[in-house]
């Protein structure tokens, strides 16, 4: 049992004395003005372009989002989801969830009954596609430019195309029988009936052409910015693109209609607000995992890491059985909170999180996923798995602060092999319903109208001293874990922003994956190879499975942050080397 709470930690350096460890490869980019971060350098240009020409993080980061869904194509679609923070110079905060429903037709046994309990590839795991509505609707209510101003790089990029970088090629070729299962996604994917090669231009003509039309519309439009934005919209939920999306969906079998087309806007809901430290850590409420990122600091806080060195044996177990601890209730608890009742209150109560740590041994793993302790709770139900994790390089991310003090936190996200592509539109309408539970009866499980439990989870720090730091990442469940080692690396062991994202990190798998089929690795534990044997020999004596990634792997994340420094003036700028993500200051 850990019997230390809550004291304000000093720096790793002052505890030890120890020199600087240097980890990072590139340099914390600084600019008096402003500065973005995303998953992809095009999009991080297109982000700084908007910022140059006036506009403010709103509008530069909804333009680096559908920027991503062009350059990423295998792990973002335009037609995704793209669940959205803002956070304004006044301290108003707010969430866009960016997350479709199921459609409201969808028999809530079908995949109980026809399948199953599996949800298969293809059409029937469409829910309603978010990210359209999401960039609008932030763009309508904190925006100061029209659709068009943003799309343009998205549209320049598919229809001129960009040069394919080796995760793409990598993706693309794992996935080729995927690829090559749809015609429509073959054309894109396969040109030549091959995966792309490294260096070649990638195209996406009838994606350029899509965006093309929105915007098209909304120059037809009169009345202003808003009428304009309002026109794009209707385009694509009420137009000849829903019309197109709902047709082909509905002829290969799919509920996707045009009545949940047009009736959708992504929720507003407020953010999950917790005082860590004298900052304060916003994520997005339990429809995301956003709150386990919470829970696992605020175990770390309370079960006391002073004196613990980085990435020292006693520090890495700690936090991941705090890890293992908060997504235990993710999955006993986390789902929409419009179907599901979710007692996250209590789950970040001290009482709730000091129950939690009277069950994490300082010697010893848990050798399965932590009881239920709220309620009633199904134990992990996944297939126990021996093998190495499968893990998809989906999702990608952005984060901009403004001249202004505006912060923007966007992690568009949806991959395209598992789902056709629309022919004639280049995209697929969200096929994120696979990240909901067969079972209705399941947390999460599907039901008519009800969004699956997503991944992705865009993240803020308000600092203490009047800062602001937008960050996120890509990596399914990896991706809270990889969140809260930069965050502590930066606010706890001192390091600067791009050494944060650098330095060596773990990921456990003790619990069912997000991912279908839901796979379960009791005690599993994967470590960058920069973390030293001695250490992992360490935990494995302490009976973590340790499992040796790659000394640098995309497999742990790819980390952007953007960090403003009132007191220097300046706005700090990091991206992850371990996927093909650039920073930009200005």
């Amino acid at each position: 049992m850990l019997l230390t709470h809550g004291r304000r930690a000093p720096t790793l350096r002052r505890l030890t004395r120890e020199p600087r460890r240097m980890y990072a490869t590139r340099p914390t980019l600084s600019g008096p003005r402003h500065g973005v971060s995303a998953g992809h350098y095009l999009a991080s240009t297109a982000a700084i372009a908007v910022l140059e020409a006036g506009g403010n993080a709103i509008d530069a980061g909804c333009a680096a989002g559908m920027a991503l869904g062009v350059l990423l194509p295998d792990l973002v679609n335009v037609a995704g989801v793209a669940p959205i923070m803002i956070r304004l110079a006044d301290g108003t905060v707010e969430t866009i969830a960016g997350l479709g429903h199921w459609p409201r037709s969808l028999p809530p046994d079908i995949f109980m009954r026809e399948h199953g309990g599996k949800i298969p590839n293809g059409v029937r795991r469409t829910v309603v596609p978010a990210a359209p509505d999401a960039w609008i609707t932030a763009l309508e209510r904190h925006g100061t430019m029209g659709f068009g101003d943003v799309a343009q790089y998205a549209i320049r990029y598919a229809g001129e195309g960009y040069a394919v970088y080796p995760l793409l090629a990598e993706t693309v070729a794992a996935h080729r029988d995927e690829y090559a299962r749809w015609p429509s996604n073959a054309a894109i994917f396969l040109p030549g009936g091959e995966p792309p090669v490294v260096g070649t231009r990638f195209v996406q003509s009838d994606l350029a052409r899509t965006l093309t039309y929105m915007v098209d519309e909304e120059k037809r439009a009169t009345g202003g910015r808003l009428a304009g934005l309002a026109a794009a919209h209707a385009a694509f939920y009420r137009g000849d693109i829903a019309r197109e999306i709902t047709r082909f969906i509905q002829a290969e079998g799919g509920f996707l209609s045009m009545e949940d087309m047009a009736g959708f806007r992504s929720r507003l809901e407020p953010a999950v607000a917790r005082r860590w430290r004298g900052h304060t850590l916003l994520t997005c409420g339990p429809w995301c995992q956003g709150p386990a990122l919470a829970q696992a600091l605020l175990l770390m806080e309370r079960a006391g890491f002073d004196g613990m060195a980085h990435n020292s044996a006693d520090y890495l177990h700690l936090l991941t059985e705090c890890v293992k601890a908060a997504m235990a209730d993710r999955e006993y608890h986390f789902g929409d909170p419009l179907f599901t009742t979710v007692p996250l209150d209590a789950l970040l109560s001290p009482e709730h999180l000091d129950a939690r740590l009277r069950r994490i041994d300082p010697d010893r793993a848990h050798p399965s996923m932590y009881e239920p302790l709220l309620g009633m709770g199904t134990p992990a139900d996944g297939p126990v798995r021996a093998d190495l994790p499968k893990v998809e390089a989906d999702t990608s991310y952005v984060a901009v602060v403004d001249r202004w003090g505006n912060a923007f936190s966007a992690t568009p996200s949806d991959g395209s092999w598992n789902s056709p592509v629309v022919p004639g539109l280049g995209l697929i309408p969200s096929n994120r319903g696979s990240q909901s539970r067969p079972d209705p009866a399941h947390p999460s499980g599907v039901a008519p109208g009800k969004r699956p439990r997503l991944t992705p989870n865009p993240a803020m720090v308000a600092t203490e001293d009047g800062g602001v730091m937008p960050f996120g990442t890509p990596g399914g469940d990896v991706q809270i874990q990889a969140m809260l080692q930069v965050m502590l690396n930066v606010f706890h062991f001192g390091m600067e922003l791009q050494e944060a994202i650098e330095a060596p990190r773990i990921a456990s798998y003790a619990f069912p994956s997000s991912f279908a089929p839901f796979d379960y690795f009791p005690g599993r534990v994967a470590a960058e190879g920069r973390i030293p044997q001695s250490v992992r020999d360490d935990l494995a004596a302490r009976g973590h499975e340790v499992k040796a990634w790659d000394d640098v792997t995309w497999l742990a994340g790819c980390v952007e942050a953007v960090l403003s420094d009132p007191k220097a003036g300046l706005v700090r700028a990091g991206a992850d080397p371990r996927r093909p993500a650039y920073a930009i200051a200005g």
